[in-house]
């Protein structure tokens, strides 16, 4: 969205969109740390300024009730971000709420904008502003002005290029350290300036029980060396602030996510806030989720041994039955809770819900041949690609088509040709599964080049067909069909509207 409201504006150089992409991504730090909204405006070839993005404190109340996206500065407005422009300095105006766009409490309110030039190549390419009710930049404790004076630095920083770092770690992580989680001040020699309420909790949790202020952070993390699970080789660069990095330290059972950002100023170093946050219960459910993950692959793995000892049974049982028809189901049965127990195969290599449906039916595949006349040869080869499906849809799917394979090898080079065959002489014939695949919609054609349909057009109402009907119709919410192939031989198709990856 931020690309195409860029385009709009004219600016489509990749590196200057990837720019304010990492501005944008990172911005809300600033306007949490300055308790004020934060409005990114582009100017076009025109001189006119638009909106294309628009960040609001979670420290503080924000002075915009309505989306600004899209909006055009006009009068006062639009000459502050004109003198940002041109002078290519930080620029700040105070006035009335009204004469400064500002549509939240009363119209008289005095607001400051702070505007800051986004300058790339000698061209200024944005300008971000700083919009704080004025009253509120007064405020007089420790916090707040610890966080002003760190957000000042980093806008200074935005003016002179140094902020964000285009070399350090980009993305959002999941527990992610923000403001109100906890924050350290440090000056230039890394001595601990300021720690918020929260970052001397979240240090006690640790176990730490002295003073912080005025303290290394890195001697109080060392302090504590004896119970750190895990030590990261980035953690002493980020505990002294010389680097844009992130890392994680474990205590017993409490997990800490840390952020540093060195604070410049002309390319001199000035200090650096760390900020930190408790990731203990975040990594506790993501131990749990993985504990899950390991618990379905099991599952699957032991389903498929189960499925593997039935198939077993029903093999020996085949072999103690003298009766044809007898034999000829309990071999059927055993098909049929193997290639369910390949499906579960599959599905215990990994934790996705998915399956490589692929895998399964090469597989089915290669069980086929093994319940065919030795008298008759069939090639059975894939042709296209099934993609992945979702083990909703997966056990019935493969159960359809090695119905329908075994179908179309049984009927398709009946037992009356076979009769006919010399002694050492062979039937031949050929079965071939073509999926083709569009997005949620999957058609197959299992195809042979046997003796056909014949005069009744069907193929029947064997268990075999009734089986698939069911399979096709019932659980997987599709229709089949059998014609004449061309070039002899029988074609049955398959529509199957695919369901979304799913647990349930």
């Amino acid at each position: 969205m931020l690309n195409e409201q860029l385009a709009a504006e004219g600016i489509t150089d990749e590196a200057d969109a990837e720019y304010l992409h990492l501005l944008v991504g990172d911005w809300q730090l600033i306007a949490d740390l300055s308790f004020a909204d934060l409005v990114l405006w582009v100017p076009s070839a025109s001189g006119a300024f638009t909106v294309v993005a628009h960040a609001r404190p979670t420290t503080g109340a924000t002075l915009f009730n309505r989306d600004l996206l899209g909006a055009r500065a006009t009068g006062l407005e639009r000459e502050l971000l004109e003198a940002a422009v041109e002078t290519r300095t930080i620029v700040t105006e105070v006035a009335p709420a009204k004469d400064l766009g500002v549509n939240a409490g009363t119209e008289e309110t005095e607001v400051s904008a702070e505007a800051v030039p986004l300058v790339r190549r000698g061209e200024t390419l944005a300008v971000l502003v700083r919009y704080s009710e004025e009253m509120r930049r007064r405020g007089t404790s420790r916090l707040e002005k610890h966080y002003r004076d760190a957000a000042k630095a980093l806008l200074t920083m935005i003016a002179q290029g140094a902020f964000p770092d285009r070399e350090a770690p980009s993305g959002v992580r999941h527990g992610e350290p923000r403001v109100g989680d906890g924050i350290f001040v440090l000056d230039r020699d890394s001595r601990v300036q300021y720690a918020s309420p929260n970052a001397v909790s979240l240090m006690n949790r640790l176990g730490h029980g002295g003073e912080i202020e005025g303290s290394y952070l890195s001697e109080v993390v060392s302090s504590l060396s004896t119970e750190l699970r895990q030590v990261d080789e980035t953690l002493p660069l980020v505990l002294t602030g010389r680097a844009p990095w992130r890392t994680e330290l474990e205590v017993g059972r409490t997990s800490v996510s840390l952020r540093a950002i060195p604070l410049t100023d002309d390319g001199e170093r000035t200090g650096a806030i760390v900020l930190a946050r408790d990731v203990s219960e975040i990594r506790r459910r993501k131990r749990e989720l993985l504990s899950r993950d390991a618990m379905i692959k099991e599952m699957h793995h032991r389903v498929k041994n189960n499925l593997q000892t039935v198939s077993a049974l029903l093999r020996l049982q085949t072999r103690r039955i003298d009766n044809p028809a007898a034999k000829a189901a309990l071999s059927e049965a055993m098909r049929r809770v193997s290639i369910i127990a390949v499906v579960h195969d599959v599905l215990s290599q990994g934790v996705e819900s998915e399956v490589d449906f692929d895998e399964v039916v090469d597989k089915g595949l290669r069980l086929t041949p093994e319940l065919t006349s030795p008298l008759v040869q069939i090639s059975l080869q894939r042709q296209g690609s099934f993609g992945t499906i979702s083990s909703a849809d997966a056990t019935s799917l493969a159960l359809a088509i090695t119905e329908l394979i075994t179908n179309a090898i049984e009927h398709g080079f009946p037992l009356e040709e076979q009769e006919g065959l010399a002694p050492g002489e062979t039937l031949t014939g050929h079965v071939w599964v073509v999926p083709e695949r569009d997005g949620d919609h999957l058609h197959v054609t299992i195809a042979d080049d046997g003796v056909g349909l014949g005069d009744q057009q069907s193929p029947g109402n064997g268990l075999g067909t009734q089986i698939v009907r069911t399979l096709v119709s019932a659980d997987l919410a599709g229709s089949i069909q059998w014609r004449e192939r061309e070039g002899g031989g029988t074609e049955a198709i398959l529509d199957v509207p695919l369901r979304p990856d799913s647990y349930d």
